[in-house]
């Protein structure tokens, strides 16, 4: 029996992923958490086979940080990082962490329950695009990365001179694709720009994912 901790602050989430291991007679519920942080203390006594869990939490680490963390220690414990959100940056960063799978909820047309199979049977599963989600007008694939990580820090409420700081371009520049992002999305204001791109997740900036560590 394949033992996984699932882990979610999202109490119907939650019963989701216990309910898809629950599913299969070939894995074990051994843990249900409601943070990541939770998932991380687990982790010190015991050594789960698999572990599926949510990256955007409203308090404590962030799912990124718990993998991260699990992974320098223990290795060996297999990590599915599932999320609502189409932040694509978040991909390079599982990666980088050692994940061996990315699920987007929402968008994937592959189910939890086989991505759970294919990681324990030793594949690295990640999707081949990130979903392509509108923005008013316009879609992820009529922005440049440039403009997007412009509007990750316009979503975290910076000014033109605190974003041109934190990207290390000119203020100018700033100005430049923000006028680029109203263009295309068709919104009237940069408030109006930031609001709806937030309300749909469409780009998370790394203070909001890191905000409830502080």
């Amino acid at each position: 029996m394949t033992r996984v901790v699932v882990v979610d602050d999202f109490r119907l989430y939650r019963q989701f992923f216990e309910m898809y291991v629950k599913s299969s007679s070939a894995y074990e519920l051994e843990q249900s958490c409601s943070s990541a942080e939770q998932a991380v203390e687990w982790c010190e006594s015991h050594t789960p086979d698999l572990i599926i869990m949510d990256i955007l939490m409203r308090t404590g680490i962030d799912g990124i940080t718990a993998a991260e963390k699990i992974k320098r220690k223990k290795p060996s414990v297999k990590i599915i990082l599932a999320t609502s959100t189409a932040e694509a940056t978040w991909e390079k960063r599982a990666l980088m962490a050692g994940v061996e799978a990315f699920w987007y909820k929402e968008y994937s047309e592959t189910s939890l329950l086989e991505i759970m199979d294919r990681v324990m049977a030793g594949e690295h599963v990640y999707p081949s695009e990130s979903p392509n989600l509108s923005l008013g007008q316009a879609t992820r694939e009529d922005f440049t990365e440039r403009e997007l990580d412009v509007l990750r820090e316009l979503t975290a409420g910076y000014t033109n001179e605190g974003i041109a700081e934190r990207l290390g371009i000119s203020v100018n520049t700033v100005r430049f694709h923000i006028q680029n992002l109203l263009s295309k999305t068709g919104f009237e204001s940069r408030l109006d720009l930031a609001m709806n791109a937030r309300a749909d997740q469409f780009v998370v900036s790394e203070h909001e994912r890191l905000l409830g560590q502080e």
